[in-house]
């Protein structure tokens, strides 16, 4: 069951937000975070943002994803207007840093994103959403805008209690080197893209 372990204000490039941590156990070194932007009123829609870590996007800048440059666009996005930034320690879609390194040797010789985790016997996609969704309910978040091009995570307000008033696209522009990875992203998972 989780649970808010420690929160913290944090003033950050985009401006001050709460910070709370979930895990099950205070002793959970990987905690889910949730950053709440100043201005948020939780008596309206809520703008929010379901990310999975990405140490190689967000802390190195790696050119192979969009997802620091994602995550940069949401939390100035909900600075401005109000919302909640959902960081899920889910790396590499939830297969790990050391399974994602070894994806990437992989596509390095020729697999795309998802031949290179199935190889590994790992699934094209593993992350879990429903943490996400505890942790609105947590929060006694009832209404939302999905910031999202991931029709999975959508999907997972089905049947959650939780309304969906509408999706706010997140679209990030592809550069040489990602621009075949968001091309997989649309065509096999379904993202919804439309500068690819």
């Amino acid at each position: 069951m989780l649970k808010i372990q420690a929160q913290s204000n944090i003033p950050t490039d985009f401006g001050i937000f709460k910070v709370y941590a979930f895990s099950e156990s205070e002793n959970d070194w990987n905690p889910h975070l949730v950053w709440v932007a100043e201005k948020t009123d939780f008596t309206d829609v809520i703008n929010v943002r379901f990310h999975s870590e990405c140490i190689t996007g967000e802390v190195f800048h790696s050119r192979k994803c969009e997802c620091g440059q994602q995550l940069d666009a949401a939390m100035k996005f909900v600075s401005e207007n109000g919302g909640i930034i959902i960081y899920l320690r889910q790396e590499g879609r939830n297969i790990g840093i050391i399974n994602k390194l070894k994806a990437y040797a992989l596509q390095e010789k020729g697999f795309d994103t998802v031949e290179a985790n199935l190889k590994l016997g790992l699934p094209a996609d593993g992350r879990d959403f429903g943490v996400a969704i505890e942790m609105l309910k947590i929060l006694d978040v009832s209404k939302v805008n999905l910031l999202t091009n991931n029709p999975e995570k959508l999907k997972s307000l089905e049947d959650s209690g939780i309304l969906l008033n509408k999706r706010i696209a997140l679209e990030i522009d592809s550069n040489t080197t990602n621009e075949s990875y968001l091309i997989k992203k649309k065509n096999y998972f379904g993202h919804l893209l439309e500068k690819i």
